[in-house]
């Protein structure tokens, strides 16, 4: 059973540390080659996310992006998805589809030239913010928990115009439901878990939850200990009451996964990294129908991708 999952950090730490070993390295990353490979991962997407250092520097975007190609895209293993042909490739042949996405627009500095270029360079995915503010919207961590500024409204008629996917993991509540209204698009939620299970603002709320439902959109859940049990110690089959409470609000068709590995410092029991996978699926194929579990691991990412990727 192939994986989608929609979000991992591996360029930030390649970024920081470029003697770190994708290929087979088991030290320091949680996502590998090897590692995706005997998890059964069909498709990873590789965040662009900058250390708060550099958070406001755009040459670091393109660097994360040189990364991307020259260490990952250059294996015989991994395939480029910028394109529905491309990710249905991805499907029928043996390779790793390899997503692109911006975490955080801080970079861009409201030049929606910059947002351009990286379309041209295969990004398909724009998370607004990271947890604070910038120069677009207020993020989930911002004390005065605003929205988007009016910038920010013009980078949604942007996106939307070049067919970007807006992702709302780490932005306000607000900032929530005035994107949910201006956009054309549905938006997808790449890394966050459901509030009701595990109280954390970083976590959706049943409404925002039900919203994503009814526009379309996908949620992944993900593997960042608190956010999935406010417990010491979190075990693998605890994610599950996150599965639960998205399938009991509607959202069958709406749940994946974005596990953030490789952003996280701590991890859930027996998910460890990105070659635990398989305990993930053999856990939920207990738990769910085996056409269900493939929504959930794969099916409903693909879905959304192949309705939202550009054609050609």
């Amino acid at each position: 059973m192939k994986i989608f999952d929609a979000h991992c950090d591996v360029l930030s730490k390649l970024l920081e540390n470029p003697e770190l070993d994708f290929v087979s390295g088991q030290a320091g990353l949680d996502v590998t080659l090897e590692r995706m490979l005997s998890s059964g991962i069909g498709v990873q997407n590789f965040a662009v996310y900058l250390p708060q250092r550099w958070s406001g520097e755009f040459k670091y975007v393109l660097e994360s992006i040189d990364l991307f190609h020259e260490r990952i895209l250059t294996l015989p293993q991994m395939q480029f998805i910028r394109t529905k042909s491309e990710l249905q490739h991805c499907l029928s042949g043996d390779r790793v589809g390899a997503l692109l996405s911006l975490e955080g627009v801080d970079a861009l500095h409201g030049n929606f030239a910059y947002l351009r270029i990286l379309y041209h360079l295969g990004v398909r995915t724009v998370g607004i913010t990271w947890n604070r503010a910038n120069w677009a919207a207020d993020g989930v961590l911002e004390p005065r928990k605003g929205g988007f500024t009016a910038a920010g409204m013009e980078l949604i008629k942007e996106c939307n115009r070049l067919g970007l996917i807006m992702d709302v993991s780490h932005l306000s509540e607000k900032g929530f439901w005035e994107l949910i209204e201006a956009s054309r698009a549905p938006v997808i939620a790449s890394h966050s878990n459901a509030c009701a299970i595990s109280p954390r603002l970083r976590n959706l709320s049943d409404d925002q939850i039900g919203s994503l439902v009814l526009t379309g959109g996908v949620m992944g859940i993900t593997f960042v200990p608190p956010f999935v049990s406010s417990e010491q110690t979190v075990s693998i089959d605890q994610i599950l009451l996150h599965i639960d409470h998205v399938c009991a609000l509607g959202g069958k068709h709406n749940i994946g996964f974005g596990s953030d590995f490789d952003g996280i410092q701590e991890w859930i029991v027996g998910l460890e990294h990105a070659g635990h996978y398989e305990q993930l699926v053999n856990l939920l194929l207990k738990h769910y129908r085996e056409e269900d579990v493939e929504l959930f691991v794969y099916g409903n990412w693909y879905r959304f991708y192949m309705e939202h990727l550009p054609d050609d």
